[in-house]
Formats: C-alpha cells, sequence, structure tokens
C-alpha cells in the first residue's frame, strides 16, 4: 500500500508541508502525535509530529524542514506521488484530551511556538477552539519571511502574539522576552504553558515559565530519529527517571527535562563513534523495553 500526496505548499525557503491520503491514521490521530514516514523500500525512517488532520478527507498533514538527505529527497515529490510507507498515529497524545473540557474553560491558557513549533502547536490549539477553549498562543521565529502557520492560528486561537528576533514583525525579541512582556507589562495571567520548538528555545522557555509559576509541558519530538524507541537517540531524562520521547511522550513536564543532557546527547548521536560512546554509557537503558516496533539503527 502507497500513501498518495493530495496537496503540497513550501511554506518558506526550507519548509514544506504536504497533506498525505492515509485515511486510517485520520481517523485515529490525537493532538500531541506523531508519524513515521518511510518514502521507499531502501528509505530511513522519518519521524513527524502531525500538523492537522481532515477525517472527511481522510488526509494527514505533515510539516518537515529540510535538514538532510531523506527530507530533500521527500520535498522533490509532487502531489499525486506516493510514500511507501506512513505509519501512525504513534506517541502519547497531549494529556489535555483526557481532561474535562468544563475545567479546561477556566484555565487560561499560552502556546508558545518556535520557528517550524507552530505546526504541531496547530492541532492543539484547533482541538482547543473545537471544544469551546480559548487559548493564547506566542509564535516566534527569526525573522518575518519563514513565519508559518500565522493565519491558520489566528482562526482557531484568541490572541495570537507575533515576534521576531531581527524585529522584521511583530515584537522585537524572542518568544521567551515576548513572554515575559506579557506577563510583566501587560498584565496577563496564565495557569498553563505548552511549548513546541526547537531545544534551546524550549529550554529557555521553561526557565522563563518557572521565573513565572507557569507548568509547562513541552514536546520533544525534535530529538525523535527512528521513532520507536530502539535507537537510544530520544533518550531523556525527565527528573529522577529515564523516558523515551518517542514511546513515553513526546510531550512531558518541561520542568523535569534535563535540556542539557539531551542536546548533548543529540551532539553525539551525529556520528558512529558518538553512538557507540552513547551505548556503552546508557547499558542496559539505551533503548526503550516498550519499544512495539522493530527495527534498530
Amino acid at each position: 500500500m502507497s500513501y498518495k500526496i493530495v496537496e503540497k505548499k513550501q511554506l518558506n525557503e526550507v519548509v514544506y508541508l504536504m497533506d498525505i491520503e492515509a485515511p486510517r491514521v485520520a481517523k485515529s490521530a490525537n493532538p500531541g502525535q506523531f508519524i513515521i514516514v518511510i518514502i521507499d523500500e531502501k528509505g530511513e525512517r522519518i519521524p513527524l509530529t502531525i500538523a492537522d488532520y481532515d477525517l472527511e478527507r481522510g488526509t494527514v498533514s505533515i510539516v518537515f524542514q529540510v535538514v538532510g538527505d531523506s527530507s530533500k529527497k521527500l520535498s522533490k515529490l509532487e502531489v499525486g506521488e506516493s510514500v511507501a510507507d506512513f505509519v501512525g498515529p504513534l506517541g502519547q497524545p497531549s494529556d489535555f484530551i483526557h481532561e474535562d473540557v468544563e475545567e479546561l474553560k477556566k484555565k487560561k491558557i499560552i502556546f508558545i511556538a518556535g520557528g517550524v513549533g507552530a505546526a504541531p502547536v496547530y492541532p492543539q490549539v484547533k482541538w482547543m477552539h473545537e471544544h469551546g477553549v480559548d487559548v493564547d498562543v506566542i509564535i516566534g521565529a527569526r525573522s518575518k519571511d519563514i513565519v508559518i502557520f500565522e493565519d491558520k492560528m489566528r482562526t482557531v486561537a484568541k490572541n495570537v502574539y507575533m515576534c521576531t528576533d531581527d524585529g522584521t514583525y511583530g515584537f522585537h525579541g524572542n518568544v521567551t522576552m515576548l513572554l515575559d512582556d506579557l506577563v510583566q507589562n501587560q498584565g496577563k495571567e496564565y495557569d498553563e504553558a505548552i511549548v513546541i520548538g526547537p531545544m534551546i528555545m524550549m529550554k529557555f522557555a521553561c526557565m522563563a515559565t518557572k521565573k513565572l509559576n507557569i507548568p509547562t509541558t513541552v514536546s520533544l519530538n525534535t530529538i525523535m530519529v527512528d521513532g520507536t524507541g530502539m535507537c537510544g537517540a530520544c533518550r531523556v531524562r525527565i527528573g529522577d527517571e529515564i523516558k523515551f520521547a518517542c514511546v513515553d511522550g513526546p510531550e512531558f513536564d518541561g520542568w523535569k527535562v534535563d535540556f542539557d543532557e539531551a542536546m548533548s546527547r543529540q551532539r553525539m548521536f551525529k556520528t558512529e563513534e558518538g553512538r557507540k560512546a552513547l551505548r556503552k554509557q546508557d547499558g542496559k537503558t539505551h533503548s526503550s523495553p516498550d519499544c512495539k516496533i522493530g527495527g534498530a539503527h
């Protein structure tokens, strides 16, 4: 079975959106989950967070940044062509879908999206909107020309606050600075924050929310490699526990995540020597015992 590309858009110089025909995935998907794309029989596994899903069309939207050979190859595919495998939904859904909606409506929630993180934030905000929960959203990017999902986000969020590092659009500064400005200078109050973006951005966002006493959830989708818990790339320390983003997550309590260790592992994982060192260092905790899918690196 193959999975047809029914829509393709280039969102900026290196970021693409594709709608893939995958009715069973669309029917089962929940906010926070991800899928694995395999382009052809020789292709690598590419884990990508679900950016949207449409039950009527039977499609799932993915957003990806061209960073290596596999994502470059995926970006070259056109409407009407297909990918060999489209596996999912995988990972744990966002915790809030299990909460009482009436209780959610009482909360003041802010979503903070950095760069491509705006894509996985969107289905969560959309879910909130569909259930009558008003939320605020911060979208941050380095500059105006790489902002994505602003228009879509404005259709589902109560307020959308834009910021750019270089000041070319919206608030001049990063998401952490904008959050601080909203709370300290504009009188906004929040009971909960959900943060998705690059690891370094989430680290500093969590430092900021801790100072402001806003409990925070982060999504560690960016550290996943094979998406099964086998390769050890997404092994992460959450408080005093070892977890795997692709099996136990990808969402965790941001205040408990050891971001420095996770980012160090990301750097080591890029070389064969680094991967060997991690396997030796981790011992029996290198791979997840809960892995349900075969195929290690």
